[in-house]
């Protein structure tokens, strides 16, 4: 039914790797990003550290406390997701920069 004919090939999967500029300036951003998050982070956890909790209701203090543990968590999560993608990046302009070296003609 979609078998390919013996004259026609598969196509291939393999992109050429990006830029080690564009990849290099993917990582700058991700890490711009990835700081200003871990700075939020910081002021977040700051506020709720100012800011105790004034309630006598069990209830209310757990639901408090497990609020400001996600909303911590997730600001957390968020920057080191950025920090890991900004070092994936500069390590793909490493090695796109070492494979275009590899390919330059020999004089």
């Amino acid at each position: 039914m979609n078998d390919p004919t013996p004259t026609e090939q598969p196509a291939t999967d393999s992109k050429p790797l990006p830029s080690p500029l564009r990849s290099s300036l993917g990582g700058l951003i991700a890490s711009g990003m990835a700081i200003a998050l871990y700075r939020v982070t910081g002021a977040i956890s700051q506020n709720f550290a100012q800011k105790p909790l004034h309630s006598d209701n069990a209830l209310v203090v757990k639901i408090s406390i497990a609020v400001r543990t996600l909303v911590v968590g997730l600001s957390t999560l968020a920057a080191f997701i950025f920090a890991i993608v900004a070092v994936a990046l500069v390590a793909l302009a490493i090695q796109a920069a070492i494979q275009q070296f590899k390919q330059r003609p020999s004089i």
